[in-house]
Parts: structure tokens; sequence; C-alpha cells
């Protein structure tokens, strides 16, 4: 009995060789430039407007005046110390998914600390006590589902994911505790007249300090994840826990210091955003930063330079289709669908640059049936 021979399948999806980063580059600048073709012709069919001038708007919303342009840049910084602390942990293949609550009890400590020492102890001091609080605090957060995923085998995403609840709880006992006026149910502006635990201008500028710090650390985490020997253990471990046991790593260990690092990075950003930039703690502090920072991290591949880029892209879409949809009023749920556009593009770029598709290519007249078929690569 003959059989059929098995037909090859139409598309097959081959993994690439390492591309240069020029041409990795390239094709994510082209899907952004796709992106941003198809978002014109949603916003055309939908409001008939002028893409260009919604793209204009977009840019003026996130860079059109100077207190703006600083704004974006404070939520920029932001975003990449979040995104800076994922990294160690998301390179070690654990999945913290708590930076939220990470950010929250960085922030509670930094708010306790402005609460109850700001017209007690001098001004670097102070700063000192809250820098020290807020990364214990992280630190902590970060220490307790590590421990549990290095002794007991627990699943950090659950994990870390439901910690971030407790966080929110947390900081809804606090501002009931810390409510100002009486029965606002907010904390409302912490020291606002003596300006206690306040970033002060750095040469002039607004967020000075917010930049120079998140700066600083993003060279800092570079050094650790690329020269360090802390940083080789941790991607020895996020290759292979084996590997790691087989070459003498304490794979506990490094699970351990790496997320207590985590922890308090997350929870610096807290330290960022309550003295130097809302200087008030409630269960809207995070806003959410700590699941976009996953998106950055990821589209980064862990690369603290890149981060930035990421960053600054991410903020820039997100205060731009605020703006789009005030000015044209338009509902929210049309600025988000742009914004998602732009971002499924973006990180649909990192398929083609990993992978490749190959057609099956259909044989010619002159060609046996005996003979391979041909096939053509697809970039």
């Amino acid at each position: 009995m003959i059989q059929n021979p098995i037909k090859e399948p139409l598309v097959r999806i081959v993994k690439r060789d390492a591309l240069s980063s020029g041409k990795a580059w390239g094709i994510r600048i082209a899907s952004l430039l796709l992106a941003l073709v198809l978002c014109a012709v949603i916003i055309f069919s939908i409001t008939k407007l002028n893409p260009l001038s919604v793209y204009s708007t977009m840019f003026r919303g996130a860079f059109g005046t100077a207190r703006r342009s600083w704004q974006t840049i404070r939520d920029a910084m932001t975003l990449l110390c979040i995104s800076l602390g994922l990294a160690p942990a998301f390179m070690m293949r654990f999945w913290n998914i708590g930076a939220e609550g990470q950010i929250l009890v960085g922030g509670i400590a930094t708010a306790g600390c402005m609460i109850y020492l700001g017209d007690k102890l001098p001004t670097p001091l102070l700063f000192v006590v809250m820098l020290v609080a807020c990364l214990a605090a992280g630190a902590l957060w970060g220490f307790i589902p590590a421990f549990f995923k290095a002794k007991f085998g627990t699943n950090e995403t659950l994990f870390t994911l439901m910690m971030n609840y407790i966080a929110i709880q947390l900081t809804s006992y606090f501002v009931a505790i810390w409510e100002k006026p009486f029965g606002s149910n907010t904390v409302g502006i912490i020291n606002d007249r003596t300006n206690a635990g306040w970033f002060q201008p750095l040469f002039g500028l607004q967020y000075g300090w917010n930049v120079a710090i998140v700066l600083v650390l993003t060279f800092a985490m570079y050094f650790y994840l690329k020269h360090s020997k802390q940083g080789y253990e941790i991607q020895v471990v996020g290759e292979s826990e084996n590997t790691a046991r087989y070459a003498g790593i304490n794979v506990s260990r490094v699970i351990i210091r790496t997320m207590i690092l985590s922890g308090a990075v997350c929870g610096l950003s807290g330290f960022i955003v309550v003295a130097g930039a809302g200087h008030t703690i409630s269960t809207s502090t995070s806003g959410g930063r700590g699941f976009t920072a996953i998106i950055v991290a990821w589209l980064s591949k862990f690369n603290p330079f890149v981060m930035v880029i990421c960053s600054f892209l991410l903020t820039f879409l997100d205060k731009g289709a605020a703006e789009i949809a005030s000015k044209f009023n338009l509902n929210d749920y049309v600025s988000d669908i742009l914004e998602g556009i732009i971002l499924f593009f973006v990180l649909g770029s990192e398929f083609f640059i990993n992978y490749r598709l190959i057609f099956r290519q259909k044989p010619s007249a002159d060609v046996n049936a005996d003979d391979p078929k041909k096939e053509v690569e697809a970039a």
C-alpha cells in the first residue's frame, strides 16, 4: 500500500541566529512606523481628523510646555527606577509581579518618616533615615516571597501578586491613621508648610534630584548585572538552576539576595514618588507603574540603558493619549486603543527579531515531484 507523502506546512517558524543590533533596531523602528500608519487610518476613520495634527497634539501633551516636559521626565524616571528593580529578578527568571506592593511599602515608610520625624531631624539626616526606611521596607517585601520560593518552591508569580493586595490594604490602614483633615480619608500634602522631607530643586531644576538618583542607579545596575560576580550568578541561575548548582552556585542564596535587591529598588521608587513628586501617600501612589515596568524590562532585554528609551516611549504614549482624548473630545477608549496598537506592534517586533518565517514554495513545472521543495525565507 502506497502512502501519500506528508506535506510540509505552508509556514514554518524557525529561531534566528543572533541579529546585529542595527538590524534589530531597524525591525523595531519599522514596527513603530507601521503602528503609526495603522493608528492614522483608525484616527481618520473614526474622527475624520488629520492624523498628523493628532500626533502633534500627542507631542504637545508630553512636551508642549516646560512644565509638561518636566512632568514627563519625572514620570519616566519613576518608571525607569521600577524597571531597574524588576530587571535582576526577571533576568533570574523569578517573576516578580509584586512591584506595585513594593512601591507602596516604600512610600509608606517614606511618608511615616516625613510625618513623625519631619520636625525633629535636620534635613540631611531626615533624608538618610527616609532612604534607609524605604529600602528596608521594599527589601522586606521582596525577601518574603523569595524565602518561600527558595525554601518551599512556592509559585512566585501568585505570591508576589497577592502581596500587592496586602500592601494596598496596609496603605489604606495608614491613610486612615494619617488622614488630614480628619474624616477626609486622605493624607493630604505632607509637611506643606515646612516642606520637610521634600526634594529641593537641583541646579534650579524642579525634579533634578529625581533624575540624578535614577541615572546613578541606572549606571550602577548596568555594572552590577554585566560586570559583577553576583550579576553573573543571576544570569546562570536564570539559564538553568541545575547548571548553577553544578557550577557550585548556591541557588537559594542567589534567589533571596536578588529579590532583596529587586524589592529595595522598587521601594526606592516609592521614596522618589512621595518625597520627590506627590508629597503624599495613597493606594494610587504606584499608579499601575509596577505592571507597566514589566513591559519596559522585557522590551529592553534587561539592559538598563535601553530601559531609558523604553521608559520615555511608554510615558510619552500615556501623556499623549490623554492629551488627544481631552483636546478632541474623544473618550478614553480611543486613546487606549491607539496606545495598545503601538505597544502591540512594538512588542510584536521582538518576535521577528528572534524568529523568522519560512514559506513553502510550489515546485515549478519542470521540476520532478521527487525533488525537494524549495524554501524561501521571509524576514
